[in-house]
């Protein structure tokens, strides 16, 4: 339980969308939680690509708004009717409504699950958001079993590498694409057994090659524009073909019968949010990603972290793709 004081928040807020110029780091009243609310002092932020696009204004937010989807933190104070947390745990959330990118905040207790004493807030959010991602694609969208051919797009990304990793660790074949040499090394290192620039013509059939001629039990597009109807053409018969991003640009919109013509293919555009709807499976869905970071099959690599008064920079970092790793930032 907490008194209703107002405590102070610091907290980036954007009145207009654009460049990085348009995020402003402002100090905010901050209520006593709500009855079904924690309070929580947040320890670490996660950055992830769509922050960008939701400053840029891409996805239609309303004005004025904050960012950022992840963080962890310590809880400070508890609504009244919360009973699954205490005022001390660590406790890291994905999906409370835009607006982690601040040191304090209210979130619904319903939307938090405990971090494991061995993880360190920073490298839980260095890939929690990722890896509910890539959990939720290996084990519900694509069940992966041994002896699979895996094709992942953009393996050297953030979510790439660890739906990489984990698909490997589950005895697949793991093919990566990515748009460069030193990106295509990444990829190996994260865990594909193949790499494949998907820059360079033919990339379709050197995929292909790669599996001898095999083709793809599931395709994992996040590129979307630049190699959906590839994707197409590297998917086995009965294959499945899992788009769930659009970095290069939305999908072209194709004919239904295009997916019998390419051998009876299933194609699917799963989101993480519908995944972890409600509490009990979000919870189950986390304790598989922190399992899977406690045996090693998820690392967290940490290429740099900012200050909340250094969020631009983090921004310019990430659009100019030169980080090798997550950013993090800590308030």
């Amino acid at each position: 339980m907490t008194d209703h004081h107002t405590t102070e928040s610091h907290a980036i807020v954007l009145d207009a969308f654009g460049d990085v110029d348009v995020m402003h780091l402002r100090t905010l009243h901050l209520a006593a939680p709500a009855p079904d609310e924690i309070q929580l002092k947040q320890t670490a932020i996660g950055f992830n690509f769509i922050d960008i696009y939701q400053r840029a204004g891409k996805h239609g937010l309303p004005l004025p708004t904050g960012l950022g989807h992840e963080a962890a933190g310590v809880v400070e104070a508890i609504g009244a009717n919360v009973t699954d947390f205490r005022v001390g745990d660590r406790v890291i959330y994905i999906n409370a409504g835009i607006g982690a990118y601040a040191d304090r905040r209210n979130v619904p207790a319903v939307k938090l699950v405990p971090i494991p004493d061995d993880i360190n807030d920073e490298d839980a959010v260095a890939v929690f958001f990722k890896a509910m991602t890539a959990q939720y694609l290996v084990r519900k969208t694509f069940p992966i079993k041994p002896g699979d051919i895996v094709l992942v797009h953009a393996a050297a990304g953030g979510v790439g590498q660890v739906l990489s990793a984990w698909a490997k660790a589950l005895g697949a074949t793991v093919i990566g694409t990515a748009g460069s040499a030193e990106k295509c090394r990444i990829a190996i290192e994260a865990g594909c057994d193949h790499a494949v620039n998907y820059s360079d013509e033919g990339w379709v059939e050197r995929v292909i090659e790669a599996s001898d001629g095999r083709k793809a039990d599931v395709v994992y597009d996040s590129v979307g524009k630049h190699t959906f109807l590839g994707s197409l053409d590297c998917a086995a018969k009965f294959g499945t073909v899992v788009l769930f991003g659009s970095a290069s640009g939305p999908a072209p919109n194709i004919d239904p019968e295009l997916l019998n013509k390419k051998g009876c293919l299933f194609l699917t555009r799963p989101s993480v949010f519908p995944h972890n709807a409600d509490a009990a499976t979000f919870r189950a869905n986390a304790a598989e990603v922190f399992k899977a970071m406690q045996d090693g099959i998820i690392k967290a690599s940490i290429a740099s972290r900012f200050g909340l008064d250094r969020v631009a920079d983090a921004h310019r970092l990430a659009e100019s793709r030169k980080n090798a790793g997550a950013i993090v930032i800590v308030p």
